[in-house]
């Protein structure tokens, strides 16, 4: 078919561009390229909603020390001084008495717990559990943020490849419309070539408009995970399958063992427990032990100054308080009750996302393999279609097909790229093992302590 020569040529062209810009995006680390691990680390130190779980830890660490002054003394020290006037009638006595009096005080009183039923060391054990179980709930949060930082990372990469390969699609087929067009005014091919090609590129204009829609979406949600915006070129990273286990009986076995979110619901049913103790301190004796003193400046006419001090142990047993004290220990049994459901409800999730993580490994692991695959075939039948288009076998239509599979299958190829990565990440944290520590990121992990 004559005309076909020039035309390919042209064609050819752009198409070996995209293809160089694919490798570069896949397979380039240029100096001013952004890691994975990088993002990751920005990720860990800036994520607000980290920043709120570190402080909450720091808060709960608190309560370990409300609970340890239990076992310390109250002091208090007070003072009084001032004028006091008195005006006395006696009965039977026609007297009068009146006194003014310039005096004051001062008093020390100290109470020192002997015995609560248990409840201090209860409750400085139960302080220290919500402790551990809030830096348990941190973990889980380190996690989830680090995965959505990978599939933040991985979507602006995706959609920044696709966008490109749909800005250069509009190119291509922009320039072969033209060529299309200079073609049938020598009655070389049809008005219905045209039309074609001319549906073919508006069809690319709206592809091109929803990746750039799609790209903006990523950059957003990569702002928003961060802390920061994208603005350098992201290197292609590496998955994190030789962290995970070999097997999947392994990665079930292991996350039933370390997942942060089983440990924090074990944790929870030690901190109920505790509760139940500290609501049964309510049926022991109490003892403490009481010491004043005083020192006290004309407390009385006639008197100058009077100096007293007392030391009592008090013994308070508890005989009937309504019934308040047995129902808050049945309250404090239920919650324990529920707290081990719990944890039974927390392990079968973790046991379903394992398998569920593990089945999209696998399954992307073939993905990744039949993409590439196609991209190849697709490659391949486009320039065979433009050989035989040259000897007048195939028409402008099949042209255009050959180039979209190619195009779909490049975007295709792209994002398995981007799912293969982030569910390898996925599985790291689905078992618990998705840690700064574990991936060497180049930030000062917070002290646990």
């Amino acid at each position: 078919m004559p005309g076909y020569r020039d035309w390919d040529r042209t064609h050819v062209v752009p198409k070996v561009i995209v293809l160089v810009m694919m490798a570069l995006a896949l397979d380039g680390t240029g100096a001013a390229a952004e890691t994975l691990a990088g993002v990751l680390a920005k990720a860990y130190q800036n994520n607000p909603q980290l920043n709120s779980q570190r402080a909450f830890v720091r808060q709960t660490g608190e309560q370990v020390n409300i609970a340890l002054s239990g076992y310390q003394p109250k002091v208090s020290v007070t003072a009084s001084g001032g004028p006091q006037y008195s005006d006395t009638k006696y009965q039977g006595i026609d007297t009068r008495k009146r006194d003014r009096l310039n005096g004051g005080s001062v008093g020390v009183t100290a109470t020192q717990p002997l015995f609560d039923g248990f409840r201090t060391p209860n409750q400085v054990s139960a302080a220290e559990g919500n402790v551990a179980a809030a830096r348990e709930v941190l973990r889980v949060m380190t996690q989830q943020v680090l995965v959505d930082a990978t599939t933040a990372y991985m979507d602006v990469m995706r959609d920044t490849i696709v966008a490109q390969l749909q800005r250069h699609n509009v190119a291509m087929l922009e320039e072969q419309l033209l060529h299309t067009r200079q073609r049938l005014m020598v009655r070389e091919v049809t008005t219905t070539d045209v039309s074609q090609t001319e549906s073919r590129l508006a069809g690319a204009r709206w592809q091109r408009l929803a990746a750039e829609s799609a790209l903006n979406s990523s950059r957003a949600s990569y702002r928003r995970v961060i802390g920061e915006e994208q603005t350098a070129t992201l290197a292609p990273p590496s998955t994190v399958d030789s962290m995970s286990p070999a097997h999947l009986e392994e990665a079930v076995a292991e996350a039933l063992k370390v997942n942060p979110s089983v440990l924090a619901a074990q944790l929870g049913i030690d901190i109920a427990a505790v509760q139940v103790k500290i609501a049964e301190g309510a049926l022991y004796p109490t003892a403490k032990l009481d010491l004043t003193a005083q020192q006290a400046w004309s407390p009385m006419a006639g008197v100058d100054r009077q100096f007293s001090a007392s030391a009592f142990v008090t013994l308070s047993v508890p005989i009937y308080q309504g019934g308040a004290e047995y129902a808050s220990i049945r309250e404090s049994k239920e919650a324990l009750g529920q707290k081990r459901f719990d944890l039974d409800r927390v392990r079968d999730q973790i046991r379903a996302g394992v398998v569920e993580a593990w089945g999209q490994l696998v399954s992307t692991k073939g993905q990744i393999e039949a993409a590439q695959t196609q991209t190849k075939a697709a490659r391949d039948a486009l320039n065979g279609v433009l050989q035989e288009a040259r000897a007048g076998q195939r028409t402008t239509l099949d042209v255009l097909n050959a180039q979209q599979e190619l195009v779909n299958a490049q975007a295709t190829l792209a994002s398995t790229q981007r799912d293969r990565v982030v569910t390898s990440y996925s599985l790291l944290a689905a078992v618990g093992r998705l840690e700064p520590e574990v991936l060497h990121l180049p930030v000062a992990v917070a002290d646990a302590k």
